[in-house]
């Protein structure tokens, strides 16, 4: 099997069990040390509104990413799309849309994102996701803004 078929397989399986909803299966397929980033103003990670949103390294990181969003959405009214699988070599890049509810406020938002992986001997060594941060702190602002008073 080529580099970039193993990839592929890796990645489809990653996104399979993320629509599973099955957190600690999920982080089986990262390395522990992974490079994880989120493209959100550093001085916005791990809210209390949105405390998923922050730079992760370890498989435990990984497995309570899963969860804290989990908990912070409404799960029967994600509708989360994939769009394309773009591979080469050991990296991949996931496009699409996510469609999700914050539970706090119940509204619902949709943001664009772009979910750069990479694969080095079958885990998940890079985890770099791009998307609408503005769309999804605006769903979770008590006053719907994703702005808040002196901050």
């Amino acid at each position: 099997m080529s580099t970039a078929a193993q990839t592929r397989a890796v990645v489809d399986e990653l996104l399979h069990r993320i629509a599973a909803g099955d957190a600690d299966r999920i982080a089986e397929l990262y390395a522990d040390g992974a490079d994880w980033r989120l493209n959100w103003p550093v001085e916005r990670h791990g809210r209390a509104d949105t405390p998923w949103i922050r730079h992760r390294s370890t498989r435990a990181d990984a497995a309570a990413h899963f969860r804290e969003l989990s908990a912070h959405h409404v799960p029967e009214r994600n509708a989360t799309q994939v769009e394309r699988i773009l591979v080469d070599g050991t990296d991949a890049v996931v496009l699409g849309e996510i469609r999700q509810t914050a539970r706090a406020t119940g509204r619902p938002y949709r943001a664009r994102f772009a979910l750069h992986l990479t694969v080095v001997d079958g885990l998940v060594v890079r985890h770099h996701v791009y998307e609408d941060s503005l769309a999804v702190a605006d769903a979770f602002a008590a006053d719907g803004t994703g702005a808040r008073p002196g901050q």
